[in-house]
């Protein structure tokens, strides 16, 4: 590239840059706090990205006590705290590709997350601490134990979709939380089952758009009572689900590449390729050289007739000089 081509490209890189960056910073809602050192998180592995975010969300770290806030591919670890602002949704996607999605003024908690291919010791814990959040479960709800909490009750989740709502502070002071059951993107519907924060099974729900509210009940103990979706809130729902599937979509790319990138170290001492993309073959130390390897001269192959010898070993007979019959 000739030098002012170069200088070209690159001044107008860098002008668009300026640019763009100048009007982010007027777009963008002012982080809550600076971001923290960059070895902050260092050596920490994520165990969810953010896929999508409209408006502001922040985290809060449990080594951190101001907030942060999020940008789209950020990592989320393990009791991270995740709060949407006013007019936002963020949608997030774990490992196993599970996927929620936060509305407006919505709060939640990674309690605990562990997930691993063919793993039998797979588990799931996410609060819902305030606000609306939908979910996406996948492989974890499938294979260990995933369960999402509220302030009043536990839900097991057995690979299906769902809407969790918390008004207020929780039921107890702001009203009652509602747990809604809706069929998967390709109709599929699972079952959550309900629990008190003591362990006792409340009821299960099963069939799609069913729905129980938790109530106070007899002796300050909760009840799930199942009700009927209002119309109102079905079509807001119906937008909750749209976006929350739109940020699965993308959240479980994200994932997959995610999870190929980590998996490419670990492989290449295992399967070296040469530079034309084909792997070489590997010898153990002090065995044989593959035998399909035999090295060519120009033009085809080295003759079969020389003799190679060992350390010390004899030289082979010199060749007697040609005759002339020539008289």
């Amino acid at each position: 590239m000739k030098r002012r081509e170069f200088t070209m490209l690159f001044g107008g890189t860098l002008a668009q840059w300026l640019v763009f960056g100048a009007g982010a910073a007027h777009a963008q809602t002012p982080a809550p706090s600076p971001s923290p050192s960059p070895g902050a998180d260092r050596g920490r592995q994520g165990i969810a990205q953010v896929a999508t975010l409209q408006g502001s969300a922040t985290v809060t770290r449990a080594h951190a006590a101001a907030a942060i806030a999020l940008q789209i591919n950020d990592l989320i670890f393990k009791n991270d705290t995740l709060q949407t602002g006013p007019n936002s949704a963020l949608g997030v996607t774990f490992d196993d590709e599970s996927t929620f999605s936060l509305s407006a003024n919505t709060r939640i908690v990674v309690d605990e997350f562990v997930y691993q291919d063919s793993g039998t010791a797979n588990a799931a814990l996410v609060t819902v601490a305030l606000g609306t959040a939908a979910f996406v479960a996948s492989k974890v709800a499938k294979t260990g134990d995933m369960k999402i909490a509220t302030p009043t009750a536990t839900m097991g989740i057995r690979g299906t979709t769902g809407v969790v709502d918390v008004p207020g502070e929780g039921a107890v002071a702001g009203g009652e939380a509602k747990i809604k059951l809706y069929p998967d993107a390709d109709g599929h519907v699972g079952r959550i089952e309900v629990f008190d924060r003591q362990g006792a099974r409340l009821g299960i729900l099963t069939q799609g758009a069913s729905a129980f509210a938790l109530r106070p009940g007899a002796g300050g103990r909760i009840a799930a009572v199942p009700f009927r979706v209002p119309p109102q809130e079905a079509a807001r729902d119906r937008g909750v689900l749209q976006r929350l599937f739109a940020s699965h979509n993308i959240g479980r790319r994200m994932t997959i590449e995610r999870r190929q990138s980590r998996g490419v170290a670990p492989r290449a001492p295992n399967a070296p390729r040469r530079p034309g993309g084909g792997p070489q073959q590997l010898r153990r130390p002090g065995g044989p050289q593959p035998q399909n390897r035999i090295p060519r001269g120009p033009g085809g192959p080295q003759p079969q007739n020389r003799t190679q010898r060992g350390p010390g070993g004899p030289r082979p007979a010199p060749r007697p000089p040609a005759k002339n019959n020539k008289h």
